[in-house]
């Protein structure tokens, strides 16, 4: 799919990190593109800086999720890009210090990662398939959807996580699948160490030295490296059903 001053796109978890890096790339190819987050402040402040619109929005309430579309269909149109990078991430082992993990705090994570992934790309499919065909393949639509590598390597401490990331990467094929009929495709990106704010909040040697446990390039990567890997997606019909690490060919230690 071509992107142009045409596309409509959104963008959850858009108002910083990977997903902001999303919302700057396809703005400067023209989309218009709407940000959903919770972070309203840097959320106007994104929107204000790539002329989209922002919509507070909480992605494990699906209500909320069907409100935001509903704006940016009032606003832009119906979105025919949709990527998911709302997340969260806290640390806590099954057992700690005797006590078994928050239960509240588990469902959590996969009410955000997981169940706010599916609520999202299954409303904007829902939407994406009243829209025409377009182009030589009749395509309507593009999902990218955001695990982690922890999704097969999760570390000490992120239970919760790689779970929530491992339903995200169970359900790209059957998503897929279920959309192929509709023309709509879906792909997921599984990065490894990226300077995300939670990382950028960590100290400059704390961080160095994450990024020197990745093969190579030996960094942190780059936000705009995962978008650019997003905009690939979007412009091959070809990528479809596909899970791509994104990681320098980092595989995860225990700890």
């Amino acid at each position: 799919m071509e992107i142009g001053q045409e596309t409509i796109a959104v963008v959850t978890g858009g108002a910083s990190g990977l997903g902001g890096a999303v919302v700057r790339m396809l703005a400067a190819q023209g989309a218009r593109v709407a940000i959903l987050d919770m972070n309203a402040e840097t959320g106007e402040a994104m929107a204000g800086e790539t002329g989209g619109l922002f919509h507070e929005t909480d992605v494990s309430d699906p209500e909320s999720v069907s409100a935001a579309l509903d704006a940016v269909e009032a606003a832009f149109g119906t979105p025919r890009i949709c990527v998911n990078c709302a997340g969260i991430g806290p640390a806590a082992k099954t057992v700690s210090k005797g006590a078994a993990h928050d239960p509240g705090m588990f469902a959590k994570v996969v009410q955000v990662n997981m169940l706010g992934t599916f609520y999202t790309a299954s409303q904007a499919a829902a939407r994406m398939a009243q829209l025409a065909p377009a182009g030589a393949d009749g395509e309507r639509g593009v999902i990218v959807n955001t695990a982690s590598v922890a999704a097969y390597e999760g570390q000490i401490g992120q239970v919760a996580y790689a779970a929530s990331k491992g339903g995200v990467v169970g359900m790209t094929l059957p998503m897929a699948r279920d959309l192929s009929a509709l023309g709509i495709r879906v792909c997921t990106i599984a990065p490894g160490l990226f300077r995300t704010p939670l990382l950028q909040g960590l100290p400059q040697e704390v961080q160095d030295s994450l990024g020197q446990q990745v093969p190579f390039p030996s960094r942190l990567g780059d936000p705009a490296e995962y978008a650019a890997l997003a905009r690939h997606i979007v412009e091959n019909p070809m990528l479809n059903g596909e899970v791509i690490r994104l990681d320098g060919a980092i595989r995860m230690a225990p700890r």
